[in-house]
């Protein structure tokens, strides 16, 4: 499924700066283009020597369950550094165009800052959750998915009414919209259903979409709920006896 959104604050937002969105983006993919996957860089040499470079560099910087929870220190930061690694082109520009599309009016509501740390934190514990449900594993987790996904599950709650318009490859990538209360939940039940097939012979780790869409929810929601909490009280009225004559 491709998706893109349009609301009125989405057409305004074309226009003005998302600097975390945009700079997680580049980063991403100059991170990418410089590694040994892209190809681009000779150095890495070719044929098998290349291979055992993309392994090196997938196990030095991605999580891998069994060291992550054998107590080795570096692999502590495991779930951090793989959000900007990427195992494939593919890979890559799938994530980045899902980020391209929902992260920005995500960020313009939540602000610069705690869109940042949203977005770090969620990614970080999604991979966590699923190396925890994997924790004898030896196989290397790399992708920003549970933090893209994350900021999916924030759209549907800050924005649930957003049209977006999606391409179904089953319909012959017909275009078609629908309101993201209608898009994202079914995003979500291909993932759970992938998820319960083991995702065999996929390699995604469609546990920690569904981790990672269910915090950025959970978070999108415990925010706003707070920041109304904080509104309401700074706007409430003072009573007799708080008012100065």
């Amino acid at each position: 499924m491709i998706a893109t959104w349009s609301t009125k604050a989405g057409r305004l937002l074309r226009g003005q700066s998302a600097p975390v969105t945009y700079g997680l983006i580049a980063v991403c993919c100059v991170i990418f283009v410089i590694s040994p996957v892209s190809g681009f860089n000779p150095s890495y040499g070719r044929g098998n020597e290349l291979l055992a470079a993309q392994q090196a560099y997938f196990e030095r910087w991605g999580v891998v369950p069994v060291e992550l929870f054998k107590g080795v220190p570096s692999a502590a930061l495991g779930p951090f550094t793989a959000l900007f690694v990427h195992g494939s082109w593919l890979h890559l520009l799938g994530n980045m165009l899902f980020l391209y599309v929902f992260g920005a009016m995500v960020e313009e509501r939540m602000g610069h800052l705690l869109y940042a740390f949203f977005y770090v934190c969620c990614g970080y514990f999604a991979l966590l959750a699923y190396a925890a449900a994997h924790a004898g594993s030896d196989q290397t987790l790399v992708g920003a998915s549970g933090a893209i996904s994350a900021v999916l599950g924030a759209f549907l709650y800050l924005f649930p009414k957003a049209r977006v318009t999606s391409l179904f490859p089953f319909l012959f990538f017909l275009p078609l919209r629908f309101p993201a209360w209608v898009v994202l939940p079914f995003w979500v039940a291909l993932q759970w259903l992938a998820a319960g097939q083991g995702g065999k012979g996929t390699g995604v780790a469609y546990l920690a979409h569904l981790v990672g869409f269910s915090l950025g929810f959970l978070f999108a929601w415990g925010w706003s709920l707070r920041r109304t909490r904080v509104r309401v009280k700074g706007s409430a009225p003072a009573t007799e006896g708080d008012s100065q004559p």
